[in-house]
């Protein structure tokens, strides 16, 4: 008879996923930092990264580090902000944001990992025109009709320009511009979200073919965990238990 993985095992397992998302936070703080200034308080940008890092517990060490190199004062290697536009299995539409120090080797990778699962890379604006940036904060509601009904309360009173109720999550929608006033607001109101940022929002969700969903799901998987990846957008329809 088989054994599990050993409890040292599973914890390298964790530990190493550990360490990648932490490659991408720091990118993403180092990218912030470079875009405007590396003070948190007036970049909203960087509060943002940074406030997802602490979320994550990287240490304040790690992340006063990663906003002094992104500042240049390291000497550091340059890192761009890349977009990738394409298509995946069943003609899903794709967005994939990178931050990198080489973009021959990111452009490669995100290629390779399409191709392999019937995509392609698209050109600039292939895509884009389905999606919109827009702020996003997603609360645990369990479908409990009090629990919408405040988050619903709070974000309307913060400013925010929808909620929408779905597979027990109640998902405030608001402008970039107003993302950090919603989000301190919902914040004071007590509410805490299990996820909060600014990402590319679908116009429209497309169904997937049961033919095509596990290779979905698998490319979705492979393109998060190359470390230039930052996020990845899609319109796709997935199972809640996919999506979850």
């Amino acid at each position: 008879m088989g054994r599990g993985p050993s409890i040292e095992g599973r914890k390298n397992a964790e530990d190493a996923k550990r360490a990648k998302v932490f490659t991408k936070l720091i990118r993403e703080i180092t990218v912030a930092t470079r875009a405007g200034v590396a003070d948190p308080s007036a970049n909203p940008r960087l509060r943002a990264a940074v406030d997802k890092a602490l979320s994550a517990n990287m240490t304040k060490d790690t992340i006063e580090r990663a906003i002094k190199r992104g500042s240049g004062a390291d000497g550091g290697a340059a890192m761009e902000e890349l977009r990738y536009e394409g298509y995946g299995p069943a003609g899903i539409a794709l967005i994939i944001d990178c931050f990198t120090d080489n973009p021959t080797r990111t452009v490669a990778d995100v290629r390779h990992a399409l191709t392999k699962h019937g995509g392609n890379l698209g050109t600039t604006g292939s895509v884009a025109f389905q999606f919109s940036r827009v702020g996003e904060l997603v609360f645990a509601t369990g479908g409990n009709e009090a629990a919408e009904e405040k988050v619903l309360e709070a974000a309307l009173d913060a400013g925010a320009d929808d909620v929408v109720n779905e597979h027990g999550e109640s998902t405030v929608l608001c402008s970039p511009e107003s993302f950090e006033a919603v989000q301190q607001a919902l914040i004071a109101a007590g509410l805490s979200a299990q996820h909060a940022g600014v990402g590319m929002r679908p116009s429209n969700r497309v169904a997937v073919p049961d033919e095509a969903l596990e290779t979905l799901l698998d490319l979705l998987e492979k393109l998060d965990a190359l470390d230039d990846v930052s996020e990845v957008s899609h319109n796709a329809l997935l199972p809640a238990e996919a999506a979850s």
